[in-house]
């Protein structure tokens, strides 16, 4: 990968992907809104081309299918591909707070206002990507298993093969309106740094087979297995992480408990199951697995990954918390001076009769005294 920069120059720039998104630095834009889909959910009889090129597996998407940020421009999707690790560790490409995660799905999508994606890539808005991080969870994602069922059809370099249409929301996670967001590149040559990349803070989950099976049934060059095909985080150089959430500060923000929350829909035109049809739903909202630290090694599979043990990539207060924390400070304000008044008048009172002065008896104004 060092090497890369010599045969094409943008892979030294400082604009380049994959990042290590660091939570606290995050900075929430409430401009931000959901990402919205829109043909996303395909018919059985549409057939995509499934390939695998050699260092992924990677699925053609019909020009049908488009997506629009809190920009509101809207982009038309090309294609899709994971990175993942092997059996002895993690293989995302995006870490959060230098953890790692089992594998990465990437949505490929160029800008409508150029004609195609040859013109679009080289356009300093030319590119958008939509990045979920894949976690181990307890049960099969019967999304993904569209995909990985055909595996072992392309599991030769340059071999393809052909997939029945589904929803392809379904790969991703349930809520599209909790993510970071930052301008980058590429992560592979010739790197160009024309992309906005969407990582979405929930995890979706494969089962441990699922993982095992991207791990282990695909080869590339030499036929050598392909594995660990992820790019290393890269520099920052200044660059700024924005939220569209509200990010937790400090180590000591509880998460959601298991069941403690309510999945948020994704905005599509494709509500019925768009982003849930064929996802398992363990993450209970904006919660997901403890991330796998980088370089982990996962003998014994399965081990430490409970379902249930729960984290964010970021906890956030919702706007409730926020107005019910000042409701409250407002009502003991409230019941203080309140206190204070009644303690004064009784004071005053007893004054009063100790002096033996006569009692103000209170009267009503006068219509002269409230004209005045």
């Amino acid at each position: 990968m060092p090497a890369w920069s010599q045969g094409f120059p943008h892979c030294s720039g400082q604009k380049q992907s994959p990042i290590n998104i660091v939570t606290e630095a995050a900075l929430f834009s409430p401009q931000m809104q959901p990402i919205r889909l829109s043909g996303y959910n395909l018919p059985s009889s549409e057939q995509l081309k499934l390939k695998n090129n050699g260092h992924t597996v990677m699925l053609r998407l019909p020009a049908t299918l488009t997506m629009s940020g809190s920009d509101g421009q809207q982009y038309r999707a090309v294609q899709l591909h994971l990175h993942w690790g092997s059996p002895t560790g993690p293989g995302s490409e995006h870490t959060v707070d230098g953890r790692r995660y089992h594998a990465e799905i990437h949505v490929v999508h160029y800008n409508t206002r150029y004609d195609d994606l040859d013109e679009a890539k080289t356009q300093p808005d030319g590119l958008a990507v939509l990045a979920a991080l894949l976690q181990v969870g307890p049960q099969k994602n019967p999304s993904y298993e569209h995909v990985l069922e055909h595996l072992e059809e392309v599991s030769k370099e340059d071999e393809d093969t052909l997939v029945p249409g589904f929803n392809i929301a379904g790969l991703l996670p349930a809520n599209l309106s909790r993510y970071f967001w930052y301008n980058g590149s590429l992560t592979t040559p010739p790197c160009y740094q024309t992309v906005t990349w969407t990582v979405f803070n929930q995890t979706v989950r494969l089962s441990l087979d699922q993982i095992l099976k991207l791990e282990e049934t695909l080869y590339g060059d030499h036929d050598k297995l392909l594995e660990n095909n992820f790019r290393l985080p890269q520099a920052m150089h200044g660059r700024r992480v924005l939220a569209s959430f509200l990010v937790a500060r400090g180590p000591g923000t509880p998460s959601v408990p298991a069941g403690g929350g309510s999945p948020v829909p994704p905005t599509t035109d494709n509500t019925a199951g768009a982003g849930t049809s064929g996802a398992p739903e363990p993450d209970d909202g904006e919660a997901s697995v403890t991330p796998v630290p980088d370089g982990r090694a996962r003998a014994g599979a399965g081990q430490g990954l409970r379902p249930g043990s729960e984290a964010h990539l970021g906890s956030s207060f919702q706007a409730g918390d926020v107005l019910a924390v000042l409701f409250g400070v407002l009502f003991a304000v409230t019941a203080f001076a309140f206190l204070v008044y009644v303690h004064k008048q009784r004071s005053h009172s007893r004054r009063l009769d100790s002096l033996d002065k006569p009692k103000v008896i209170y009267t009503a104004a006068t219509t002269e005294e409230n004209a005045a």
